[in-house]
């Protein structure tokens, strides 16, 4: 059973700077809650009914280190920051920043985002890049915040294989000393290209794209070939564009 103070208290991680007071966040859903207890990420409390924890029993088993609470439907209701709450919720310690090594992207590809605004397009693009085997994501601090609930829930459990790492990307692209391809509406077709092997795919916000300021620091201007009469692409929606072309 619950306390008040507990079900308080899981309610404010829904909400950016009780995140940021407690390091910590929460992460629901009937999928993700296992992919994160299989990909050994270390949860520190999950909250399911009955029925979620008998079904679950043996990973349980083998994750004795979690605390486990038998809650009902209603608490969970009350704990969720979705319409239809799932039958688990699982809390975990945000991971530590930490700095961007000079020389530590090469032989890489990553992802960095500028100014992404939309939990969803963020969890999309966490996942489109665990599907390409990218490890980390870098995102300017003006990004929004990368353990938000939705967020979480759009990555879908792919949070729990990419690295969330922050930086001014201007200045990491001039510094990383590998190329850098900024995704614009008039750069070189991305079908010109040969296979990615090391290098940082930049994406920039849903309505303003990438700064002038990151597209003259990058040393390729890219475009994804238009033949019909749209004016833009979602930001996930290019990332997985780009990254299926640029990587396979």
């Amino acid at each position: 059973m619950l306390s008040k103070a507990q079900i308080k208290y899981i309610q404010s991680l829904q909400h950016k700077k009780y995140r940021q007071k407690s390091s910590q966040f929460m992460a629901e859903g009937d999928k993700i809650v296992p992919e994160l207890l299989q990909e050994g990420v270390p949860v520190k409390e999950v909250y399911a009914t009955s029925a979620w924890i008998a079904a679950h029993r043996a990973l349980l088993d083998r994750t004795k280190d979690v605390n486990v609470t038998e809650v009902d439907e209603n608490v969970l209701r009350q704990l969720s920051a979705l319409t239809t709450p799932n039958q688990a919720i699982a809390l975990l310690d945000i991971p530590g920043s930490a700095a961007i090594a000079p020389g530590s992207l090469k032989g890489t590809v990553s992802l960095a985002l500028e100014t992404i605004q939309d939990p969803g397009n963020l969890g999309t693009i966490i996942r489109i890049a665990d599907w390409f085997g990218i490890r980390q994501i870098i995102c300017t601090p003006d990004c929004v915040d990368a353990y938000n609930p939705k967020t979480i829930q759009a990555t879908m459990g792919s949070i729990a294989r990419v690295k969330i790492l922050e930086s001014d990307i201007s200045t990491l692209i001039k510094e990383a000393g590998v190329p850098s391809y900024a995704a614009t509406l008039h750069g070189r077709d991305i079908t010109e290209f040969s296979k990615l092997e090391e290098g940082i795919i930049l994406i920039g916000n849903e309505s303003r794209g990438l700064s002038e300021a990151v597209i003259s620091a990058s040393t390729h201007k890219i475009t994804i070939p238009r033949l019909g009469g749209a004016e833009s692409l979602n930001a996930g929606v290019a990332a997985g564009i780009i990254c299926g072309r640029l990587l396979i």
